[in-house]
């Protein structure tokens, strides 16, 4: 799996490193029941703290995409599988609001209260 992060920008590096692995769970690469590699390996490679790639790691816990076991370290949920499919709308969504001229604000305006709805 690789990971990505940019120093150079405002975004927190842990924020950085969960979103790597929500883009990848979403464009369907990681699935249910993969491990996640070690945060020794991730930070090793990154050049980062491993405290750091455990706050992403917690985060991701948090929000149900990944499970932390104790020795076998970050397994990827069946949320992974949910995100993929999703993806795929979410393209088709952004495809339409894109060729009618739709702005971005617009389309995430209409998201977002599409979503209050349902929590």
């Amino acid at each position: 799996m690789l990971f990505r992060i940019d120093p150079t920008i405002d975004t927190p590096i842990f924020t950085q490193i969960a979103d790597s692995v929500r883009t990848e769970a979403a464009a369907g690469r990681l699935h249910a029941g993969e491990r996640l590699p070690s945060a020794r390996e991730v930070a090793g490679a990154l050049g980062v703290n491993a405290h750091t790639v455990l706050h992403a790691y917690q985060d991701l816990r948090d929000e149900g995409l990944v499970e932390l076991r104790r020795g076998r370290g970050a397994v990827v949920t069946d949320t992974a599988d949910v995100l993929s499919s999703m993806h795929d709308d979410i393209r088709r969504l952004a495809a339409k609001a894109a060729a009618a001229g739709l702005p971005s604000q617009t389309l995430t305006a209409l998201i977002q209260e599409a979503l209050r709805e349902y929590t």
